[in-house]
């Protein structure tokens, strides 16, 4: 089981977790941290976005999406010939488009960009990347991926359907490598459109626990 145990921060076990999506404070974003946070079911995102205090996150309803439930509409499919698809050519790229596009990605600084490119580097942290003819980035994700578990962090897109296309092949790529587990952090209503579902915290982390044993 690939867990990731070796940490120099005394985060709470999950059984002295509090009734709250943020279950510890303080910490870094060294890859050890992150790696040890992710495989225990938490992600960090600032608790307060002035004064930069890290927090670290375990949702008591996560969102995921089942592999087998993701809902492609016909106009997605359409959506799908104008673009043109990669995984892992521009991460940094991608990271940059979804801090400065999306209205909730302002919590991406600089630091987490850097701390997250050191986990692309090391073969832990993935992005899928939507082109158009023109040879644009339009769209894209990134995630952390350990074993058959991919932690969804973040999505952006400048043309009508470039993530949606981006989150296509992010789950046909997972579901052929026999991955088990797609994390979205929170159901959000355009997620649940596409086949996101809300599962409790206990149950998402015996869900980890099968997708990293």
């Amino acid at each position: 089981m690939t867990r990731f145990d070796s940490c120099d921060w005394g985060f709470p076990t999950s059984d002295a977790w509090p009734e709250d999506d943020v279950v510890a404070a303080g910490a870094d974003l060294e890859p050890a941290t992150l790696l040890y946070a992710y495989s225990h079911g938490m992600f960090p995102m600032h608790i307060d976005r002035l004064r930069r205090r890290l927090g670290w996150w375990s949702p008591l309803r996560r969102g995921v999406v089942p592999l087998d439930g993701l809902r492609v509409s016909r106009s997605m499919r359409r959506s799908e010939r104008r673009f043109t698809v990669t995984f892992d050519t521009c991460f940094e790229d991608v990271m940059t488009q979804c801090s400065d596009l999306r209205a909730d990605g302002n919590w991406i600084t600089q630091e987490f960009v850097r701390s997250y490119a050191r986990l692309h580097r090391m073969g832990h942290a993935s992005s899928v990347e939507v082109w158009n003819r023109s040879g644009e980035l339009v769209g894209g994700l990134y995630g952390v991926r350990i074993d058959r578990f991919f932690a969804g962090e973040s999505m952006f897109h400048r043309e009508t359907d470039a993530s949606k296309v981006a989150l296509m092949h992010l789950v046909a790529r997972l579901s052929a490598e026999g991955a088990q587990l797609l994390d979205t952090q929170w159901c959000t209503e355009h997620l649940a459109s596409l086949g996101c579902v809300e599962v409790p915290r206990p149950e998402y982390l015996t869900l980890l626990g099968s997708a990293l044993d």
